[in-house]
């Protein structure tokens, strides 16, 4: 057994993390500010689990979370493209200072090994498919600079610190305990509680536009997968995702078979500093980090139309 620190862990991903862990037996201890995760999504956590609500912005809180832990796991953040968009100060105090933060507190307090959460937006608007990680980056938001600077960090932290430190570049990733109602709200669970309610979702650009889209265990996986890896694997960031791809408009349609909705989706203008396409190449992950990727997209959007139904059965809505 050992002890485990998620940030971010009141999170979407964060908490699927923590409560695997805490399944398994380990001693947990989630630091979350709340602001964009919820005390309800550890409420089924087994094991041993500690919520300390705060922020990765103070370095005092992240060092008192830190001590005796043998693995962070990194997931805060404050999120969105769109979001960074509108107010890219805000995102760079939490996504930058708060990561920065995080590798420093951990370093301090001895920490073997960090895991953060990085992104396929550092790639950019390339042509070449899929994205491999000798890919050039090229940030196309202000949410994409504080990726890259934080695997800059991440890098620096292990080379020069021995701090291990490993990304994890995720693609897209949806599920369980996914927020339909934010403003950033990812387009799975939106288009799941709109064809619940037969409400035509929204479809951003042409819907052409295509994405590797992740289900949630598959993330769960290889952050567990990267705490154990080698310390060979450290300084450097891994593409987590499928390997494969599927517009938007064919998920939007996969969706509404699974809901069995009679309503079509609607199509709006197109996003500020959305990529057009991304596709992950895994094998990186799967060769140093042992990730495999076990749940594909049919079963994950299965699983995840399941659980937004039994909600909507539960609160009165949908059908």
């Amino acid at each position: 057994m050992a002890k485990y620190l998620v940030t971010g862990g009141a999170g979407f991903i964060g908490s699927h993390l923590a409560k695997a862990l805490a399944a398994a037996g380990h001693e947990v201890v989630v630091l979350d500010n709340l602001s964009t995760g919820r005390r309800a999504n550890l409420d089924d956590a087994t094991g041993r689990l500690e919520l300390v609500e705060g922020s990765i912005t103070d370095l005092d809180t992240v060092e008192r979370c830190c001590r005796g832990v043998d693995c962070v796991f990194h997931q805060a953040a404050l999120p969105s493209v769109p979001r960074s968009v509108a107010d890219p100060i805000a995102s760079d105090e939490t996504n930058v200072g708060g990561t920065l933060r995080v590798f420093w507190g951990a370093h301090r307090q001895g920490v073997r090994r960090v895991v953060y959460a990085a992104s396929s937006s550092v790639y950019g608007n390339t042509e070449e498919l899929p994205k491999h990680e000798g890919m050039p980056q090229r940030p196309l938001s202000p949410y994409a600079v504080n990726k890259c600077v934080g695997e800059m960090y991440g890098a620096v932290f292990n080379n020069l610190y021995g701090l291990g430190t490993v990304g994890l570049r995720y693609f897209n990733v949806f599920g369980p305990f996914q927020d339909p109602q934010s403003q950033y709200a990812a387009v799975v669970p939106k288009f799941i509680t709109s064809f619940l309610r037969e409400e035509a979702p929204v479809i951003h650009g042409d819907g052409e536009q295509s994405r590797d889209f992740t289900f949630v265990a598959n993330v769960v996986e290889a952050n567990i997968a990267a705490c154990g890896a080698p310390d060979a694997a450290g300084g450097r960031s891994y593409n987590i995702a499928l390997g494969g791809r599927i517009s938007v408009t064919d998920l939007c349609l996969k969706i509404r078979a699974l809901v069995g909705a009679q309503v079509m989706p609607r199509y709006d203008t197109a996003r500020a500093g959305d990529v057009k396409h991304s596709q992950a190449d895994v094998t990186l992950a799967r060769e140093q980090l042992g990730y495999v990727g076990t749940v594909d997209l049919d079963e994950g959007l299965r699983r995840t139309v399941e659980w937004y139904r039994a909600r909507a059965a539960s609160s009165g809505q949908g059908s």
